[in-house]
């Protein structure tokens, strides 16, 4: 088709008049040529129309992806069996796609209420090495308000669904309330897997029977929309600004006083998100959150002794005081129970040693003194020459020698 031709006759059907002798004299061509573009319509073409290989696949493809996550190349297999006769890539091509679709549905960008939501995650399995090249992995619980961005972080040994309970209980006091609803990952300590499917999730129900007495309605992450948690990511990352503390603590208890202090820092600095420090955004917010449930409601599903790492001294810290024990326990977890006149130390239900209370800061059994100078700085001395040490110089020291 000649272009000039169908501009031609174009402008002159603007005008309103048509004669195909004129046209023809100035393009230089036969009349019957205009008379055939006039009778054609050429004017009006319309473009080639294509359909793709997939279409009659496409529903059977959305299917299987959004609802039970299959692969790429299984349903390329699976719609092979039903006629499909074009290539893996064209299939693969078309499931990104899809998923890409789906993730910019989901992600536009909203703001919650006050008091209407929070947002939980774990960072795992983070390596911190102390002053003696000792390392600690350790796990950082984190929820964060999605409308003021206030953060409650915890150090963790281990990430048991009695340690999560035990997390969101704090947090709870931390803030003083509770939020409408939480969202969560599909985390086993808070789904059933035995009774879940990829489409349909079902709630663990110690988690769900929990939910319940605190208050609150669970929301688990739905497929393609990690990042509606886009507010707790943040959080997570920023818990990388941790690693300078490498080599900076000695004890579990020296690095749960960082978290704590780190987590005092964040809230106080501005938000990205608001452009406001969380801490001053809260005090909106504390009127919107639910009040806490009676204490022994929520104590009832996680509520343990709790645990005491033995450090290279062969001492535990316990309430700003340090108290020896056996030098077998190093790097053990013991617990404490308290009298009136008594600190007792147990290692898992056995007691391994009883200290009067004191006011002094450290506490040391004559035997334990012994062996961890025997152990360690006066390896090469006598049993006699250890006692006499100490007999002589440890008793002149602000410690208890029983």
């Amino acid at each position: 088709m000649r272009k000039d031709v169908i501009n031609q006759i174009n402008m002159i059907k603007e005008l309103g008049s048509i004669n195909k002798s004129e046209i023809a004299r100035r393009l230089g061509c036969n009349r019957r040529t205009v008379d055939r573009y006039l009778k054609s319509d050429s004017t009006t073409r319309k473009k080639r129309e294509y359909v793709s290989i997939l279409e009659n696949y496409k529903s059977i493809i959305i299917d299987k992806v959004d609802n039970y996550g299959v692969s790429s190349m299984a349903i390329f297999k699976f719609i092979q069996q039903k006629g499909y006769d074009g290539g893996y890539l064209t299939v693969n091509n078309f499931v990104k796609q899809h998923k890409n679709d789906q993730i910019k549905k989901a992600t536009i960008r909203f703001e919650t209420t006050p008091g209407l939501q929070a947002q939980v995650d774990w960072k795992e399995s983070v390596i911190m090495v102390n002053k003696y090249g000792e390392a600690f992995e350790i796990n950082i619980f984190l929820i964060v308000l999605g409308y003021s961005r206030l953060k409650f972080i915890k150090l963790t040994s281990n990430k048991t669904q009695k340690v999560l309970f035990e997390c969101m209980f704090e947090s709870f006091r931390y803030f003083k309330g509770i939020p409408r609803q939480i969202l969560f990952d599909n985390m086993s300590t808070v789904v059933d897997r035995n009774n879940s499917t990829y489409k349909n999730v079902s709630l663990n129900k110690v988690f769900k029977a929990f939910c319940e007495d605190a208050g609150f309605e669970p929301i688990l992450c739905r497929p393609y929309r990690a990042q509606t948690k886009g507010k707790i990511e943040t959080v997570a990352k920023l818990m990388d600004r941790l690693k300078v503390y490498n080599e900076e603590f000695e004890t579990f208890e020296d690095l749960d006083k960082i978290i704590k202090e780190f987590n005092n820092d964040i809230n106080n600095e501005i938000s990205q998100g608001t452009n406001e420090k969380p801490i001053f955004r809260f005090e909106k917010e504390k009127e919107y959150l639910r009040p806490l449930p009676p204490i022994d409601c929520l104590l009832s599903y996680f509520h343990h002794e709790k645990e005491y790492k033995v450090s290279r001294e062969s001492m535990i810290s316990y309430k700003g005081q340090k108290y020896s024990v056996a030098t077998r326990l190093i790097g053990c977890y013991v617990t404490v129970q308290e009298t009136e006149d008594l600190i007792n130390i147990y290692y898992t239900e056995d007691l391994v040693v009883c200290h009067k209370k004191s006011d002094k800061f450290l506490n040391y059994k004559i035997e334990h003194a012994h062996e961890i100078l025997k152990s360690d700085a006066m390896r090469h001395c006598t049993d006699k020459d250890i006692s006499d040490f100490i007999e002589k110089n440890l008793r002149n020291m602000d410690m208890i020698l029983n």
